[in-house]
């Protein structure tokens, strides 16, 4: 008889085999390719108000309305895109996320044309190296810490959109920025 050790996740993570792939392979990995990171700042807000897995679902469709996310190519978006985008049924049609998504195209060029990378800029708030936490149950994670708080602040006074410091940690969450895995998850020890 051989017994096969069960995997231990996150307690949020479920069954669905989207959320458990994204959990396994992506959740808390540290990224720092700006592509990446732009499009996760405009997935996380889209998120607003709706659960992630919402948006992880539409992800793809996401990815084909805004141009693979292309900052330059979304920064010129006419009202005729935008009007194309509200019927879009791939993606979610709320009119002030595919707005922010165009004002933080253009908040993102700025910091470039300043010579400054988005991955700089964002890991600055945990100086550069993912903050290790040990939490033990999904009940122990905040909604907001003050890394979050400061990098709502700084975003917004950059000019970015839908970056409240609520939104700011579950992306600190996903990129990396914070290991929130539970210490009982697989994951967790991974990502030490």
């Amino acid at each position: 008889m051989s017994s096969s050790k069960e995997i231990i996740r996150c307690k949020w993570v479920g069954a669905d085999p989207i959320y458990v792939s994204y959990h396994d392979t992506e959740w808390g990995v540290p990224e720092h390719d700006d592509q990446r990171l732009f499009e996760k700042i405009i997935l996380d807000g889209a998120q607003a108000g709706l659960s992630w897995i919402t948006i992880l679902k539409r992800r793809e469709g996401y990815r084909k309305a805004f141009d693979q996310f292309d900052p330059e190519k979304i920064s010129r978006y006419s009202d005729t895109k935008i009007e194309k985008l509200m019927q879009d049924v791939s993606i979610i049609r709320n009119r002030a996320k595919i707005n922010a998504a165009k004002g933080n195209a253009i908040a993102y060029l700025a910091l470039k044309e300043e010579g400054k990378t988005l991955d700089e800029f964002l890991w600055q708030f945990v100086n550069g190296k993912t903050l290790q936490h040990g939490r033990d149950a999904k009940s122990n994670l905040p909604a907001a810490t003050k890394e979050s708080e400061a990098m709502s602040k700084a975003l917004r006074a950059r000019g970015f959109k839908f970056v409240g410091p609520t939104i700011c940690y579950a992306f600190m969450q996903a990129i990396g920025m914070v290991n929130d895995h539970t210490v009982d998850c697989f994951r967790h020890k991974d990502l030490k």
